[in-house]
This record gives C-alpha cells, structure tokens and sequence, in this order.
C-alpha cells in the first residue's frame, strides 16, 4: 500500500512539475502592436484565434512539434523575412536544439528547394549563434526527461567534480530534487547521517549514471533504477563518462539527520568504470 502511495505521488509530481504538459495560453501582442488600428479585425485573428487558441491547443499538439510545422511551411514557401525569425526564435525556446534545427533545414532543402534552405539557414545561425556544444547537448538530453533540468547546483558546487543542476521537486512530506550530471561529473564520496530513519533514494529518470558504495562494485543506474541508501554509508553517484545523467534525489525523513561531505572520488577511481 505504502508503495502504491508513493507511485501515485510521483506521478501527480510529474504532471505537476512537467512545463510541456500544462502550458498557459499564449499571449500575442504582435498584431494589436503592428495593425491595431489600421486592422483591427486582422489584428485580433492574428492574437486571439491564431495565438491565443489554435497555438494554445497544446493537449493536442505540443508547441515543439507546432513550431516544427510552422518552420517548415515558412520555409517550404521561400518566406525569410522576420516572421521566420520570430519563429525560429519560438522553436528555440520550444526546445528545438542547433543541431536538430540544422538538420531539419537539411531536410526540407530536399523537397522545398536548396536555395530556400540556404535562405533560413543565415536566419538560424543568427539565433542560435550563442549555443555552445554543451548547451545543445543540455537541451537535446531535456528532451529525454520529463522533469526540468534546473539552475546550476551551485551552493553544493564544491562538492562535485564538473557541472550538475538541480531542480527541487517537492518540499512536502518528503523532500525530492531532479539532479543532473553532465557526462563525467560525480559528487564526492559522502556519508548520511541519522540517530533514527534518514537515508535517501536515488530513481534514475534519463541517461546513465553510477552509484557506489565503499568497499562494493558501482552500481549502474539507468531510467527507472531504483537505489536505497541507509543512513550511515559512504557512498557517491554521478554520471558515466560518456552520457549525460539524471536522477531523482529522495530524502527519506530521519531524527537529527546530516550530510557529511567526504573526499572527491579520483580519477583513477571513477576511469576503472565501464
């Protein structure tokens, strides 16, 4: 029973939590702003029924996979002025990566004409023209998951070595984080204490990752692994080498419970993992 309640938990959770399952109505100004009063009727259509419903219909069709039809009937039709800017810059922030537009530009050339591709390829530079590698590689693996991938973990920032995010979950009756590693990075070795209770539990949600504990093999840890660490063992976790890595963070309630931060896990430690 106890364990049904905890599913259901989570699965409120994740609806809760999840940005791209209840999205607010989209709010347009643009033709009220441009043709107001020179249009207003067109101008309304444009904010109210264009923008403000059909866009916003997002249990039907997600706002990724409508700005992948926009672009591709701008483009098809040679339109590159800056209605394809604004709506590259909205399937940017639908999630859209560089690469991924890259190579859906590619792909419409073949059947719209490779001088229109040539066209919205100088607009799609320009806005993705600040995402680095790691940044597209971030958004791609956002995708993956449903939980956000949150702010930098700065204030624990010492206590790994590379990048990781965190994004709080909950902070009623138990305590839940999504943590996130960039490939390679790991938290140092590190020990939770509690006079009664406490511990925590590790469920992977995207990518794949380890845990360790001292004295044992490590552990792999994919989507839906679910770790249990009592209160009292040194441990560390943190993604493989080679894959980004996410994991939901359970604190298990305890009396007088800590966390001891220990020493970082080497690199002759963590490169004997496969």
């Amino acid at each position: 029973m106890k364990t049904l309640f905890f599913v259901s938990a989570l699965l409120t959770l994740t609806f809760n939590c999840n940005p791209t399952m209840a999205q607010e109505k989209i709010k347009q100004t643009a033709g009220r702003d441009q043709l107001g009063t020179f249009a207003p009727q067109f101008a309304a259509l444009n904010d109210d029924i264009l923008f403000g419903e059909v866009w916003s219909r997002t249990d039907r069709l997600g706002l990724r996979d409508r700005s992948l039809v926009t672009l591709t009937s701008l483009i098809s039709q040679g339109i590159t002025d800056n209605s394809l800017t604004y709506h590259l810059q909205t399937a940017k922030q639908n999630g859209i990566t560089r690469t991924e537009i890259a190579e859906i530009i590619t792909h419409i050339g073949f059947y719209a004409g490779w001088p229109k591709a040539w066209a919205a390829f100088r607009l799609a530079k320009e806005v993705w023209t600040d995402d680095t590698p790691v940044a597209d590689a971030k958004a791609a693996f956002q995708q993956q998951m449903i939980f956000p991938i949150g702010e930098p973990n700065t204030a624990y920032a010492q206590y790994f070595t590379g990048n990781s995010y965190l994004a709080p979950l909950s902070s009623e009756q138990v305590t839940i984080a999504n943590v996130t590693f960039e490939p390679g990075c790991r938290n140092n070795w590190h020990i939770h204490h509690a006079t009664q209770g406490g511990g925590q539990m590790l469920i992977g949600v995207a990518g794949r990752g380890w845990y360790q504990e001292a004295g044992k093999e490590a552990v792999e840890i994919r989507p839906g692994t679910v770790i249990h660490i009592p209160a009292g063992v040194k441990h560390w976790h943190g993604a493989a080498a080679d894959s980004w890595f996410a994991h939901l963070a359970v604190e298990v309630p305890g009396t007088e419970s800590s966390n001891e931060w220990l020493e970082p896990v080497t690199d002759d430690e963590y490169n004997r993992l496969k």
